[in-house]
């Protein structure tokens, strides 16, 4: 199983080379993206709003004293699988105060083509989530959201796991996209992780060559 996630993911990581998908990450007016970050570095995940797949404000101050693994989702991706084991997670940590909160992103090799209910079903009848899933957003660009820029403010990019397979092609892909890529705090792909504790302080990011177990103990350390 693990080796076809890796076939399955380097698949579709050059298909989305091929297309030059990995280019969807727009480039906002940079005097506006750093006086929205100047803004909004020192705030909490509480003081955030986001909407739910009908449209409805949601407060994050709702989640406060539990501890967050926000994560931005796709479909459609080689790393999908990686539902199986948050859902594990969920189902094993919930009680103990953790909580997921699901973003599709349509950014990365469009592989989250679907509606919000198409997303929804797919999640549910394929891998049984039951975490909170948002409506599907930008995390990268002029139209990102507003929490995103706060959580990349927070912890930038710091490079993909040395021991996963698909490291060097993530780089590769990359790189050619953008060549100073690895110095900016931007998403890079689907599944990247952003943990945060029980006072809404940011503690890590994952990406998605992270080994989930690894999330998971640093998760449960937490609690």
């Amino acid at each position: 199983m693990k080796h076809a996630l890796i076939t399955s993911a380097a698949t579709l990581l050059l298909a989305a080379l091929t297309l030059g998908a990995c280019k969807t990450s727009s480039t906002a007016t940079v005097t506006n993206k750093q006086s929205l970050t100047k803004n909004i570095k020192k705030m909490k995940i509480y003081d955030f709003t986001v909407k739910d797949k009908k449209q409805n404000d949601v407060s994050l101050e709702q989640f406060k004293g539990q501890v967050l693994l926000v994560v931005n989702t796709a479909s459609r991706c080689g790393f999908t699988p990686q539902y199986e084991a948050l859902e594990a997670m969920y189902e094993r940590l919930h009680e103990r105060g953790l909580e997921i909160l699901d973003f599709p992103c349509n950014q990365f090799g469009q592989q989250a083509p679907g509606s919000d209910e198409e997303i929804a079903q797919f999640c549910q009848l394929n891998y049984g989530t039951k975490f909170p899933q948002f409506t599907k957003a930008d995390v990268n660009g002029e139209n990102e959201m507003p929490l995103y820029t706060w959580l990349k403010a927070q912890k930038g990019f710091a490079g993909f796991d040395e021991g996963n397979k698909l490291t060097p092609l993530l780089n590769d892909m990359l790189a050619k996209a953008d060549p100073d890529f690895a110095s900016k705090p931007d998403i890079k792909w689907n599944f990247t992780k952003f943990l945060i504790d029980r006072k809404g302080n940011v503690v890590a990011r994952f990406e998605p060559t992270h080994d989930m177990e690894d999330v998971e103990r640093q998760v449960e350390a937490l609690l």
